[in-house]
């Protein structure tokens, strides 16, 4: 029986330190054997947001012994490896510095190849752990930073349908939830309120929502909850706004995805209709629930990761670099940090004054 790949997968593009190990069972799926992640939450819990400094201070202290437990939790030794993938970007320049020097040296110090992830392609191919998936599918990728459908043709093949001309979906989260005087992060907690309120009692904006194509757009919803919560006094109304936040980002989501869907199916002869939803805000519930009912009415097959692997960890990147590795798609030591690297490298820029839709 020959070898399986064993690669460690290292993330420290945000506010996570996380390393993970993983192989490949006999199908070729691709199998967990450890995913560490450090949350930074306490950190940056004053602050009400992520402070780059601060993270990267936070990666620096943390990142040797979440490897080396991610080494020892995985049952095996340093020396079996036999690659090292590191996020290189898009995320925070000074916390991806950490986690990509250190795979660097990590790599070179064992001889092993290095492989330089782009975070956004390790979410991705995150539900690929444990499963068979098929290229092409339709991506919803949402997620803190990030909110786009894509065309996902193969490895490293990428093609935006749409995206975000303005805020993230998770951003726009973290903000209602802000206003609302839940701590951070309080984006996850938006659903435990909402299901206190009625969601019909406040009318919100959904901005683009009769044009653009499957592009999205979420700042005028923000800005709508700004006004409103300087008027909030009951915490009932709280648990109204919450609500109702919730059903218009459901309503847009809904549509925008049906949208999707077609522009999809015109760019692919399609034996099989799949439709993948990854990143942190994928691990809401609701939004899971109407999308998968949404498959159903449209006849795709809903794939979403696990609850677990949702936000940021490193068992996505070692997935990517699992994939690279049977490739022997290895990048140098030189590879630079990306803070901004698209999937799409040919998708126009849509963020910013001006904007044409």
């Amino acid at each position: 029986m020959s070898k399986k790949p064993l690669i460690l997968g290292i993330e420290t593009s945000c506010d996570e330190t996380a390393a993970s190990l993983i192989t490949e069972n006999e199908q070729g799926i691709p199998i967990i054997l450890s995913n560490i992640v450090s949350s930074q939450t306490d950190v940056h819990k004053k602050f009400g947001g992520v402070v780059p400094e601060l993270a990267a201070r936070s990666h620096l202290e943390k990142i040797d012994w979440i490897v080396q437990k991610a080494i020892n939790d995985s049952g095996k030794k340093i020396d079996e490896i036999d690659a090292v993938a590191s996020t290189a970007g898009p995320g925070l320049i000074v916390c991806l510095s950490i986690g990509l020097s250190f795979g660097k040296a990590l790599a070179a110090s064992l001889n092993k190849p290095f492989i330089a992830v782009n975070h956004l392609e390790g979410h991705a191919l995150s539900p690929k752990l444990g499963l068979v998936l098929n290229y092409p599918y339709l991506l919803l990728l949402i997620s803190g930073g990030h909110s786009q459908f894509l065309n996902v043709q193969d490895l490293g093949k990428y093609k935006r349908l749409g995206t975000t001309i303005d805020d993230a979906l998770g951003e726009a989260f973290d903000k209602t939830a802000k206003l609302l005087g839940i701590e951070f992060p309080g984006g996850p907690k938006i659903e435990v309120l909402a299901k206190k309120g009625n969601p019909n009692k406040y009318d919100l904006p959904k901005p683009i929502f009769n044009k653009g194509g499957c592009n999205l757009s979420f700042a005028g919803l923000k800005t709508a909850i700004l006004k409103i919560t300087k008027n909030i006094k009951t915490e009932q109304e709280k648990f109204d706004l919450a609500a109702s936040f919730q059903k218009t980002v459901e309503e847009i989501l809904h549509k925008k995805t049906k949208i999707a869907f077609k522009e999809f199916e015109k760019q692919n002869n399609l034996k099989e209709k799949i439709f993948v939803v990854a990143g942190g805000v994928a691990a809401n519930k609701n939004i899971r629930s109407m999308l998968i009912n949404l498959c159903k009415e449209q006849n795709y097959k809903s794939v979403f990761p696990p609850i677990e692997l949702c936000g940021d960890n490193a068992a996505m990147i070692a997935t990517v670099g699992l994939e690279k590795f049977k490739q022997k798609q290895f990048n140098n030591l030189d590879h630079p940090a990306k803070p901004r690297w698209p999937l799409d490298e040919n998708a126009a820029f849509l963020k910013g004054a001006g904007v044409q839709l």
